[in-house]
């Protein structure tokens, strides 16, 4: 069974070979939030689809990028991994939200720094100015994907075990935290 890929193939546009991709957001950065109904009947947005797709495709050693927005889908599917990790420790939601928006703010490395995972797939931004524009846009994203990820995972008011099995797992063997963290 091949894995998941995203649907989205409108892009605004990259940062190298990253796609520059709209999403609802509440929060604050380079991409201005859609309306639900800019997009098409059935159409997720790239952290829907992240969060959709995720305990499928956390199963997969190897992944076939067929589009610059698949490797934003690698990165929320890292993410949502560390995410899981951060949550398996709290056991109310306003303490996950907490951990989650820490863990968002929190330093990151962006493609083309040397503590970045994955920067034999991913380019390096062309100038500063992409790179700074990039290091917001993985902010907003991590910040939206992490709320949404407590919503599911809290959603009977408790951890939902059917989430929080999947802390241990690594996709692709990878993880975005260094090792021992």
């Amino acid at each position: 069974m091949p894995a998941y890929h995203s649907k989205v193939t409108e892009v605004q546009k990259s940062f190298g070979n990253t796609a520059f991709l709209t999403f609802k957001t509440k929060f604050r950065g380079p991409v201005i939030s859609v309306v639900s109904t800019d997009l098409a009947e059935g159409e997720l947005d790239i952290v829907e689809e992240a969060l959709s797709y995720f305990k499928a495709n956390v199963f997969f050693k190897t992944y076939e990028i067929q589009g610059d927005a698949d490797r934003v889908l690698i990165y929320l599917t890292l993410y949502i991994s560390e995410c899981l990790k951060k949550v398996l420790r709290c056991t109310t939601k306003d303490q996950a939200l907490q951990e989650m928006y820490s863990l968002a703010i929190g330093r990151f490395d962006i493609p083309g720094d040397p503590g970045f995972p994955l920067n034999s797939v991913y380019q390096r931004p062309a100038s500063n100015e992409d790179a700074d524009l990039l290091r917001q846009y993985i902010l907003q994203l991590r910040q939206e994907c992490g709320q949404r990820l407590v919503e599911r995972v809290f959603e009977g008011g408790k951890p939902s075990k059917w989430w929080l099995c999947f802390a241990k797992r690594k996709f692709m063997d990878i993880s975005l935290s260094g090792p021992g963290q």
